[in-house]
């Protein structure tokens, strides 16, 4: 509304003055996010280096801060290389689809009381939606590269992103019957007078923070790209700036799932206690506060847990989870019909 307002001062029409303003508060956000991301890359790389004993980067700027601007001027003026025997339109497309659907993704969620780009009152249809066509991208490269390694590793990755939606689906309409709305700014604002994670749907976000491991093939769930079997997984033909997409579009929803975690469980933006000093904190500090935990945690997880047998993982998602968010959706409806309220 700021934007729009100024370019309506300067004489705009409305219908240009709301789509500049638009098009200002993506590029600020994507931006922004960007740059976290960049962040991001490197406390993963420095939490990991930490629990194995050793430094991580610290050469490039003080501490290595600038690590991974350096690693993308790198990826920029690298050659891209695709093999004789792949499809080189679909092979170039599978990666622009990753990151295109990772950024999309981000447009409903909010970071404060407001603080949304599009604040549509079906969010957690479109987050259901977008996430569903990620798992294109990685089919799209590793049928393209026509080899037999990243094919073997698109066949996996389909398999556990669709095993692990349906874990995740339940475990947000369990959500939903206690927030009554699809909106995720309304769904913090539900958890006014207490954070859902404290409440009986606890076991709830225990399985969605392990679901969206798998969801994201981050350690110990990291089938798709096991080194040992399949060299590098799906994009193991990728160089350059299509490798870099990838591997942005993969952190870019682990953040994402830091993000929803705090949403949905967590309160988003509002303070531990509704009580100063917690209130004096602006609400975007604690949700920026919370995604650096979770994501530190995602970060902890893939340090010290070994990996899991394929055979491991789908029974977790489809023998454990499955039926144990199936239970816990009777459960929350039973809870909210006996106490006729959809609150605590």
């Amino acid at each position: 509304m700021l934007f729009t307002n100024l370019f309506q001062s300067l004489g705009l029409p409305y219908a240009w003055a709301w789509g500049l303003s638009q098009v200002i508060s993506i590029v600020i956000f994507d931006v922004t996010l960007l740059v976290m991301i960049a962040y991001f890359l490197l406390a993963d790389r420095k939490i990991f280096a930490a629990v194995q004993m050793r430094r991580g980067p610290n050469v490039v700027g003080a501490f290595g801060l600038l690590q991974s601007f350096a690693d993308l001027g790198k990826y920029l003026i690298k050659e891209v290389i695709i093999p004789s025997g792949a499809n080189k339109v679909i092979f170039m497309l599978a990666p622009l689809v990753t990151s295109t659907l990772a950024f999309a993704a981000w447009a409903v969620v909010p970071l404060d009381n407001g603080l949304v780009i599009a604040n549509i009152n079906v969010g957690i249809l479109y987050l259901f939606a977008v996430s569903s066509l990620g798992v294109y991208g990685i089919i799209m490269a590793g049928w393209a590269s026509n080899s037999k390694y990243p094919f073997l590793s698109a066949c996996r990755a389909a398999a556990q992103m669709i095993s692990y939606e349906v874990s995740i689906g339940f475990v947000i309409v369990t959500v939903l019957l206690f927030a009554g709305s699809l909106n995720l700014s309304d769904i913090v604002r539900a958890q006014a007078h207490g954070w859902y994670a404290f409440s009986i749907l606890a076991p709830m976000a225990v399985i969605f923070f392990v679901s969206a491991i798998a969801e994201t093939n981050r350690p110990p769930f990291d089938l798709v790209e096991a080194e040992s079997e399949l060299v590098a997984g799906y994009f193991v033909e990728y160089s350059s700036t299509p490798f870099l997409l990838f591997y942005l579009g993969e952190f870019l929803n682990i953040v994402l799932m830091s993000a929803l975690l705090s949403i949905l469980f967590f309160g988003g933006w509002l303070p531990p206690l509704d009580i100063a000093p917690f209130t004096y904190v602006p609400g975007i500090i604690w949700m920026l506060l919370k995604i650096v935990f979770f994501f530190f945690c995602f970060a902890m997880v893939r340090a010290f847990v070994p990996r899991y047998r394929y055979d491991q993982l789908m029974r977790l998602g489809w023998k454990v989870f499955l039926p144990i968010s199936l239970l816990w959706v009777v459960v929350a409806a039973g809870w909210i019909m006996i106490f006729h309220h959809g609150g605590m």
